[in-house]
């Protein structure tokens, strides 16, 4: 009876231990998603998996180009895939004859369909802060598979 609760709690003491670990690197390092949606179109399709890193939002390395997560900024329940057009100080051209400058610590993102796709243009520069992670490349389905360059 000694012997099987030694190893009950040896084998809990595992699960919990690598319980942590995948937490901790889906939190801080990388994780995959699922897409929803046809905003990205035809870089990201409706229900491709996504392959997502944590890191160059933390440490502010987002460039103009790259594929970002994001909480949405009209309901912040909800997360957006979108692509970064313009960076703190560019100008951004919204109309014929208006531009508008994104202000610090903002960016402007938007759908890479652009039919299709309800992006910056529509609720303006989005903080920097509710940038969760970068889209590295699309791994599911394998017809779709490849990086964002």
């Amino acid at each position: 009876m000694k012997s099987l609760t030694s190893k009950l709690i040896k084998t809990v003491g595992y699960i919990i231990q690598y319980g942590c670990v995948v937490h901790c690197v889906s939190k801080y390092l990388g994780d995959i998603v699922m897409c929803s949606g046809r905003s990205m179109e035809p870089t990201v399709y409706s229900d491709d998996i996504v392959f997502i890193e944590h890191l160059s939002p933390r440490f502010r390395y987002i460039s103009r180009g790259d594929v970002i997560i994001a909480k949405c900024p009209t309901n912040p329940k909800q997360y957006i895939c979108k692509r970064v057009v313009g960076l703190p100080g560019d100008k951004i051209k919204t109309g014929f004859t208006t531009s508008q400058t994104v202000p610090p610590a903002h960016v402007w993102l938007e759908g890479d369909n652009r039919e299709n796709s309800s992006d910056s243009r529509a609720y303006g520069p989005v903080p920097l802060g509710l940038i969760c992670s970068r889209a590295m490349f699309v791994i599911w389905p394998f017809k779709h598979i490849g990086s964002f360059v």
